[in-house]
């Protein structure tokens, strides 16, 4: 990281901006073109889970290279200065790398649809999925490999 007096080294920090997230951003790559998609995610300290549609390009494009990239930010206040190039913003942000692994297991698939409802709802609970939801839906885990924080202002 370039600037380490804004980088976050606490693990405590770096979770509380993904759980604090409303979005994900994943990059994928496939045959050398970069792919940005923003998603809702459920998180539960070690991986991030993710749901799509059974088909579509990004499924493919996460089927034919599994190694990810994703990014959190929670944005802050402008942050004005005399020069133009002096502007900034506060912010946080956490960009980690993994792979995706597709859950195939139904218990799997519904404790990740469940972190996914509990990142949203605010809390965890027994929600239930139907098992032709389940079927319906393609939930993807990523475990984090390497993980860095940034932080300014």
């Amino acid at each position: 990281m370039r600037r380490t007096d804004r980088q976050i080294t606490e693990r405590a920090q770096i979770d509380e901006i993904i759980w604090k997230s409303r979005v994900c951003r994943m990059g994928l790559v496939c045959d050398g073109e970069p792919y940005v998609v923003p998603l809702c995610f459920g998180y539960d300290g070690a991986a991030v889970y993710l749901h799509m549609a059974t088909e579509g390009k990004k499924l493919d494009w996460l089927r034919a290279n599994p190694r990810v990239c994703l990014e959190w930010d929670l944005l802050g206040d402008i942050l004005p200065a005399p020069e133009a190039c002096g502007w900034g913003m506060a912010y946080k942000s956490v960009i980690a790398f993994g792979m995706a692994q597709e859950l195939t297991d139904e218990a799997a698939k519904h404790h990740a649809l469940a972190q996914i409802m509990a990142q949203y709802a605010g809390e965890e609970r027994a929600w239930s999925f139907r098992p032709e939801q389940l079927a319906h839906t393609v939930v993807v885990r990523v475990k984090l490999d390497e993980v860095t924080g940034k932080a300014r202002g």
